[in-house]
């Protein structure tokens, strides 16, 4: 009878096959994180991710084939994943330079999507792609069913590649962070290297063991060097997030910010008693709009920025806060100041789930899940979502949205299909430039007021501050040139890329 060991170097090669699947479809998902801080997560950059990891792999089926015809050894399968072992810790070191030499030269989102994916990932997908056919070579030397082999091998790797992609969307990300699991998976293919190199000797169960716990504290030094620094650096489930101090260039005081994925999102003074960015304070012109607002929603909560001075201002009023990610809501409690509130409700789902679904009526609605300009979720854009919102507001209710555009030239694409489309919902939609009064073809915040009521507002208001955000309308005639968004039809990233 033979021993377990005996069993477990028959499946070498399908073990080999399982986790070399499952590594591909993590790289490709944590690849996605990579690239996030400074390209985005738009639909350009997930089609460079995509498109160069398949050309990648067909790359090396093909080479893998030749290879093993030529010669297959287990020391040369061994070889590959060694080297693929490289390659995949590689985006780790080599992502700060590359992106620096991209912005340097400020190519396009495509073209630096396409550069970035073909140098961070294009080199260790290659070497993946050439396990599969190289293990079928193998295999093949002592069975006569090549086609059941062939198709066994595969589905192997497929049920791998299926693993590896629930593990690194429910757990690994959010749990690890993808410069951890990067580590990892390298780990992971240099201790398959060792076992296939040793393949009938006990110091390759010795090494893979000695590698897997220097893995491990690996991720812990890592933790204790982010504790000592005075920075939380981590992935959730949707995004990369950052914490530190810094100096809010206004003023020069000291705040603390957070960042998703490399772009500022929330920040709060020490004592946390105002507002840091001048945008967030644009929304207090619901008070002039909406003098009496009981229940009120707001899509995107990050920090809790504004949410929090809401509940300072309307002492007897419910917010509502819908942010996709829970993780942030956590961090907004530990971090920045956010308490237990029976007035703040939070809701954890996507903005347009929740309004296709709610049946609450709301005097306010704000949205701030715009505040990337890599990245805008094209589906709360459109004039679906739009109509939406005017369903759950109250009669005389307002929908206050914070966009990043130009107001004017090639930069304000964004913006005037956006408005357009508010304005093929609702009867009356002004805009105020966060920055530039008079507009510009600098992209800037920019709220946009739409009111459900056709009654003319006043824009003036015994309010000192009020009255200087009311004095930014936009006067100007916004071209009427582009097509409303709809969920048919709503070229977002086109527009937005025009801004970079």
């Amino acid at each position: 009878m033979r021993s377990i060991k005996d069993k477990i170097s028959e499946y070498f090669l399908e073990i080999t096959v399982f986790f070399s699947g499952a590594i591909v479809m993590i790289f490709e998902i944590v690849g996605s994180r990579v690239l996030a801080p400074f390209l985005g997560t738009s639909l350009v950059v997930w089609t460079a991710i995509i498109g160069v990891i398949l050309g990648a792999l067909s790359l090396g089926y093909a080479l893998g084939g030749k290879i093993a015809d030529h010669k297959a050894s287990f020391r040369g399968l061994s070889g590959i994943l060694f080297l693929s072992a490289l390659f995949v810790s590689s985006p780790v070191f080599l992502k700060i330079p590359l992106f620096s030499l991209l912005s340097f030269y400020a190519f396009r989102l495509e073209v630096s999507s396409v550069i970035a994916a073909l140098v961070l990932f294009a080199p260790a997908s290659i070497l993946l792609g050439i396990v599969s056919p190289y293990s079928v070579k193998l295999k093949l030397r002592d069975i006569t069913t090549s086609a059941s082999t062939v198709g066994r091998l595969y589905a192997i790797s497929t049920l791998g590649s299926i693993g590896g992609t629930f593990l690194a969307g429910f757990f690994l990300i959010p749990v690890l962070g993808s410069s951890k699991i990067l580590f990892i998976l390298s780990v992971l293919l240099v201790i398959l290297s060792l076992m296939l190199f040793f393949k009938k000797n006990i110091l390759s169960r010795v090494v893979a063991l000695f590698s897997f716990f220097l893995c491990i504290a690996g991720v812990y030094a890592s933790d204790e060097f982010f504790q000592q620094h005075g920075l939380v650096d981590l992935d959730t489930q949707y995004n990369h997030v950052q914490i530190f101090e810094s100096r809010f260039w206004e003023n020069g005081e000291t705040i603390l910010e957070l960042r998703l994925n490399n772009e500022r999102s929330s920040a709060m003074y020490p004592d946390g008693d105002d507002l840091v960015y001048g945008y967030t304070k644009f929304y207090r012109l619901a008070r002039h709009f909406v003098p009496k607002i009981e229940n009120a929603l707001m899509i995107g909560g990050a920090g809790y920025s504004y949410p929090k001075d809401f509940l300072r201002n309307y002492s007897e009023s419910t917010l509502d806060v819908v942010e996709i990610d829970p993780q942030l809501t956590e961090i907004a409690k530990q971090y920045f100041s956010l308490s237990e509130n029976p007035r703040l409700h939070s809701i954890h789902e996507d903005g347009r789930i929740y309004l296709n679904t709610t049946e609450k009526k709301y005097d306010v609605i704000y949205g701030d899940a715009f505040s990337s300009k890599y990245s805008i979720p094209f589906h709360l854009t459109t004039q679906e979502a739009v109509q939406k919102q005017y369903d759950a507001l109250t009669d005389d209710g307002a929908v206050l949205i914070n966009i990043i555009s130009a107001m004017e030239g090639e930069k304000s694409d964004f913006l005037r299909a956006e408005y357009l489309t508010f304005r093929s919902v609702f009867p009356q939609v002004y805009l105020f430039p966060v920055r530039e009064k008079n507009g510009g073809i600098f992209p800037q915040n920019i709220m946009l007021v739409a009111l459900k009521s056709q009654k003319p507002p006043s824009f003036t208001d015994d309010d000192p501050e009020i009255n200087s955000f009311l004095r930014h309308r936009y006067t100007k005639k916004i071209p009427e040139d582009l097509p409303i968004l709809t969920d048919e039809y709503a070229p977002v990233e086109h527009y937005v890329q025009k801004m970079l």
